[in-house]
């Protein structure tokens, strides 16, 4: 661990935020995640809550931090000498998604701008393991990173005010999927009909950062069929084995 390349900075009186380099990397999130792991191990009597991003680890201690640079001593002096393993332990789901004209509102904008058909997206979308860097803007919103570059595109200019749950999205080099009805600026192509986030279980989202995630496209009655057992609480997101 090379903590002359960190950057280590108090946020107010509760928090010091580490970053790493602005880049969005799967072996950058990997050394986040383990630094992580190792925080929230030794800090466990002080029941800190550690966050990450694509490049950052945020540690918001709830009270205030009585001697802010001895602390972010103790955390260098604690990340110094960990080695870090070549990989954490993920999963890998698949999620349905439906590509239809009626979910894919910018599908067929895009495929003009980048020269494919359809089916060539579709493909590409659904041939890639994205990895799920973290989890925001809204409770289960999975921020996935890469997207193939043939795919990548700015969102939009001016966002939608009111974005169906489930609809699955692209900007940039991420994909994404709308977990509730909400405003939003990514370029839509899709719609997944499982739920992401249930507050009424013990874990209320079964993703965590690290893992990966592949899309299946499936039609108009398989996504109808999905919904409903999802209704009845009879759907089970696939869960490959690594």
């Amino acid at each position: 661990m090379k903590i002359d390349q960190l950057i280590f900075q108090t946020l107010g009186e509760r928090a010091i935020l580490i970053s790493w380099e602005e880049k969005i990397e799967k072996n950058i999130l990997q050394e986040i995640l383990q630094c992580r792991k190792i925080i929230q191990k030794n800090y466990i009597e002080l029941n800190v809550e550690v966050i990450n991003t694509y490049n950052s680890l945020l540690i918001n201690y709830g009270l205030g931090i009585e001697n802010i640079y001895g602390e972010i001593s103790l955390l260098k002096a604690l990340l110094v000498k960990t080695k870090l393993s070549k990989k954490i332990k993920t999963n890998h789901y698949v999620l349905p998604v439906c590509y239809e004209e009626q979910f894919a509102l910018d599908l067929e904008e895009i495929c003009q701008h980048k020269n494919l058909t359809s089916e060539e997206f579709i493909s590409l979308h659904t041939s890639t393991n994205y990895t799920l860097f973290f989890i925001g803007f809204l409770p289960g919103f999975l921020y996935l990173g890469g997207l193939p570059k043939t795919l990548q595109i700015p969102r939009k200019k001016t966002p939608r005010l009111n974005v169906k749950k489930g609809a699955v999205g692209i900007g940039e080099k991420q994909t994404g999927i709308y977990p509730q009805n909400s405003a939003g600026g990514w370029q839509l192509i899709g719609n997944c009909p499982v739920t992401l986030f249930d507050p009424s279980q013990d874990s209320p989202s079964p993703f965590l950062p690290g893992d990966e995630v592949q899309f299946k496209s499936v039609s108009i009655k398989e996504h109808q069929e999905i919904l409903r057992q999802v209704e009845l609480g009879a759907y089970q997101i696939q869960k490959l084995e690594k």
